[in-house]
């Protein structure tokens, strides 16, 4: 079964890679990587739910271990959980720091003329040496920062360099990996706020309101091109007597005619489209996109009611910023945390239900960068379109992925954290025992959800947890980063409401560099 869902998330990054990738630019070294990379997002976003999953399976509904489940076996289970987290992330922190950037230089050096692959290989490696000095960065800062003290104030440098060590073997490098991770997991954060809190309300109301008739964009078209001619006749009969024509209407007909140029251009891909056994296709589907779209919006409002609802409570409950803000129940009950609880009581619908809203949260993701594109800061670096995206967009658009998954765990903690750190584990509590309505000197031991005052030896927590709170400011980082994805995706919404229909093709500009002359490919509509 593992082999297979392996095999079915390759297919689908392959799939997606492809339906974006230039054809004119695509490259065998880039698009191996985003599809590697792509692929490492969907995997890693899977150890959730396995994590809870493995913690819940050790004991039973009434709060005792399984049979099977000693002291032994249970610690084996967590070192394997613990070791897959090690893997994965490592994985993630070699394709941020190193491959992904080595790739995206040495495309960018292959640009250059008369430039060898020794020449490609040795520029690319000087520039992603400052990602791989930043890392090392990291990982000692993580390793060699203890979060304890020494108790002997008075002890020697050598002592202290001796504590640090001692840390770093005792932790296993847990802190170092967690440092490095909870770092990039900020950068992920401040992705997410971006790009999925404005897919969240794009995907669904695009799918609600649907693209622009081909054939009515087809007749603006064409009393567009009729315009320009006109303006273009018009500048030309100044020069009908031999008089050379002044630079200010030189440079008004050069602009005329690379604007005839791309709105011909257009001209070609409606009619393709238009006459589309895929466009047909399409348009026979139109209810069922607008019930996925009203779903979409749904599941949506569940997660940002949950969301603020959790957030509230933080804000309410928790220790404060010195904490992180970290709570350990629900005090405030919010859709997601009462439904986790019910569908719990059925296997395994609690992990479909958790399963389901990380993809929804890929998804969306993958929908907001589309929509939005790949900037820094006020500059437009990227386009993501369907069929005509760079090499070097598509491999921005892993590493954003890759960051983004690291930071759904922490947003599936922020709406269920109780669920998060135990899954669906119970411990016994005495209770004492009435009589007649009476209270009797008989004591009697009855299941309670595993929650912060349960004993250690009775509720295992998930490894995912350690890896959110180990650091406090992080935490504290991202308690605001939640109220700021709450913002945004509200100024999103109102946004995509206001927004008309789109069009039926990826808008076609005349900075189109790689924008080709061939017929589109049916698939873009």
């Amino acid at each position: 079964a593992a082999a297979k869902d392996r095999k079915a998330i390759l297919a689908f990054c392959w799939i997606y890679v492809r339906k974006y990738q230039s054809q004119r630019e695509s490259e065998v070294v880039s698009t191996i990587t985003a599809i590697f990379s792509l692929a490492i997002a969907l995997i890693t976003s899977a150890l959730l739910p396995v994590d809870i999953f493995l913690v819940s399976y050790m004991k039973n509904q009434n709060g005792t271990f399984k049979d099977w489940a000693n002291a032994n076996v249970s610690r084996q289970i967590e070192d394997t959980v613990l070791y897959g987290y090690y893997a994965f992330y490592s994985v993630i922190l070699f394709c941020v720091f190193f491959w992904i950037p080595f790739v995206y230089f040495y495309y960018e050096e292959k640009d250059e003329d008369d430039t060898g692959k020794c020449t490609q290989v040795k520029m690319a490696l000087k520039y992603t040496l400052g990602f791989v000095v930043i890392c090392a960065l990291l990982l000692l800062v993580g390793a060699f920062v203890p979060l304890n003290l020494p108790d002997n104030k008075n002890s020697t440098q050598w002592e202290k360099v001796k504590f640090l060590f001692e840390e770093l073997g005792s932790s296993h490098g847990l802190a170092a990996l967690s440092f490095s991770i909870s770092s990039l997991t900020l950068l992920g954060m401040l992705a997410a706020i971006i790009y999925t809190a404005y897919g969240m309300s794009a995907l669904p109301l695009n799918l609600i309101k649907g693209t622009r008739s081909a054939a009515y964009e087809r007749l603006e078209n064409t009393e567009d091109i009729e315009e320009v001619e006109q303006h273009i006749q018009t500048i030309k009969s100044k020069s009908k007597d031999g008089r050379p024509l002044p630079a200010r209407d030189r440079r008004a007909l050069k602009q005329l005619e690379e604007r005839l140029r791309t709105l011909r251009k257009r001209e070609r891909h409606l009619e393709f489209i238009e006459n589309s056994w895929w466009t047909k296709f399409c348009g026979a589907l139109r209810p069922l996109k607008i019930i996925w779209g009203i779903f979409f919006i749904f599941v949506a409002l569940l997660f940002v009611i949950s969301l603020f609802l959790s957030n509230l409570d933080k804000a309410l409950h928790s220790a404060g910023i010195d904490s992180g803000f970290i709570i350990f129940g629900a005090n405030l009950s919010n859709p997601l945390n009462m439904l986790l609880p019910l569908l719990q009581t059925v296997f395994p619908l609690d992990y479909i239900l958790i399963t389901i809203i990380i993809m929804y949260f890929i998804f969306t993701s993958m929908a907001g960068i589309r929509n939005i594109g790949i900037w820094f800061f006020w500059i437009r670096l990227y386009k993501i379109r369907r069929g005509r995206t760079r090499p070097q967009a598509l491999l921005f658009l892993c590493m954003i992925l890759l960051l983004i998954v690291l930071h759904t765990s922490y947003m599936i903690y922020s709406l269920a954290p109780q669920y998060v750190m135990y899954g669906s584990q119970n411990y016994f509590i005495e209770s004492n025992m009435t009589f007649n309505g009476h209270r009797g000197n008989s004591t009697l031991s009855v299941p309670k959800r595993c929650d912060a005052d349960a004993p250690e030896d009775q509720c295992t927590v998930t490894r995912t947890y350690l890896f959110l709170h180990k650091f406090w400011f992080f935490s504290a980082a991202y308690y605001f980063g939640n109220w700021a994805f709450l913002g945004v995706f509200v100024v999103g919404f109102i946004v995509s409401c206001c927004k008309g229909k789109k069009s039926v093709i990826e808008r076609v500009d005349e900075d189109d560099s790689d924008l080709s002359d061939e017929e589109p490919s049916v698939y873009s509509v």
